[in-house]
C-alpha cells in the first residue's frame, strides 16, 4: 500500500473483456483508492460479479447497448452521485457521472467522463454531422465543468475530472503528429477547446505538469499489428484537477503493458498519486 492517495483513470474497452485480460490482477497489484472508468459497455446487472473487490461502485450504463458507460469506483462511499452534465441529448448516453467523496483530510469531487469520438471534417473520412456533434458536447461539457468546479470549491471540495477526452492537446501528446491536424482528436478547434479547460485557477493537466518537456506519455494505441512496440499512440486520457490539488501530485504517468499481448485494452491506466 502507498502512503499517497492513488488515482486512476482507465478506459477498459469492456469491462468484461479487461476482466478476462487481467484488470483483475492491475486492480490488485495498483491497488488504486479511486478509478474513473469509462466504456464499461454492459449493464449494470452484466458487470462481472467480484470484479472490483469490495470497492464501492457508482455507474451510469447509458442506454446504448453495448456502448459507452462510466464509472467510479472507490474504496469510500459516495455520499452523493450524479449523472450526466445537464444536456439532454447526452446525458442519456452514459458519458459522465460525478460524486462527492468525503476523504480523510480532503473532500472532493470526482468526474469520469467519455467524450464522444468526432469525425475530421475534410477529406474522405469527412463527417460534418457527427464533426458538429462532438463540438456540441464539448461546449456543452466545458459550461459545466466550470460551474461543477465552482460548486466544488464554494462547498470547500477539491474538483478532479477524469476520462477519455478524445483530444490530444499538443504536439507530445501524439506520436505522428505531421499532418494530424485534419484527423479528430487533433484539430485545431478540438485542441483549443481543451485549453480553454486549462489554467493556473481553473483545471491542471496533472500528467503534463509532471511531466512537462516528455513525449507523452501515451494513454491509447491502435489494435492495429506494431502501433503498441512502435509506441505510436495518442494521449487522450487525462487527470484535469484543481489547482490545490494539482499541487499536491508526487507521481504520475500511465501503466503501459510490457507488450502488446498484455494489454488490457487499447488504453492504458492513468495513475496519479497525491500527497494526503
Amino acid at each position: 500500500m502507498t502512503d499517497a492517495l492513488r488515482v486512476a483513470s482507465f478506459n477498459v474497452n469492456g469491462i468484461r473483456a479487461a476482466q478476462r485480460r487481467g484488470f483483475g490482477d492491475w486492480l490488485h497489484d495498483r491497488r488504486p483508492d479511486v478509478i474513473a472508468l469509462q466504456e464499461m459497455r454492459a449493464p449494470a446487472n452484466h458487470v462481472p460479479e467480484g470484479v472490483f473487490g469490495d470497492m464501492h461502485v457508482a455507474y451510469h450504463p447509458g442506454n446504448l447497448p453495448g456502448r459507452n458507460g462510466v464509472a467510479v469506483v472507490s474504496r469510500v462511499a459516495p455520499t452523493a452521485v450524479r449523472q450526466g452534465f445537464g444536456n439532454r441529448t447526452f446525458d442519456p448516453e452514459g458519458r459522465y457521472i460525478e460524486v462527492d467523496l468525503d476523504l480523510p483530510g480532503r473532500p472532493l469531487t470526482v468526474g469520469s467522463v467519455y467524450v464522444t469520438k468526432g469525425a475530421p471534417v475534410v477529406g474522405p473520412e469527412a463527417d460534418l454531422p457527427k464533426y458538429r456533434r462532438k463540438m456540441r458536447f464539448l461546449a456543452s461539457l466545458r459550461a459545466y465543468l466550470v460551474t461543477a468546479r465552482r460548486t466544488a470549491a464554494r462547498e470547500g471540495r477539491e474538483f478532479l475530472v477524469m476520462g477519455d477526452f478524445n483530444v490530444a492537446h499538443g504536439r507530445q501528446d501524439l506520436k505522428n503528429w505531421r499532418g494530424a491536424n485534419q484527423k479528430e482528436g487533433f484539430l485545431p478547434e478540438e485542441r483549443a477547446w481543451f485549453g480553454s479547460l486549462l489554467g493556473p485557477r481553473t483545471l491542471v493537466d496533472v500528467v503534463r505538469s509532471q511531466h512537462p518537456e516528455a513525449d507523452g506519455p501515451y494513454s491509447w494505441w491502435s489494435w492495429m499489428p506494431g502501433a503498441f512496440d512502435r509506441d505510436s499512440g495518442w494521449r487522450i486520457d487525462y487527470h484535469l484537477a484543481s489547482p490545490g490539488l494539482a499541487r499536491t501530485a508526487v507521481a504520475a504517468g500511465t501503466d503501459r503493458e510490457a507488450s502488446a499481448d498484455a494489454r488490457i485494452s487499447d488504453h492504458a491506466p492513468v495513475v496519479v498519486d497525491y500527497a494526503r
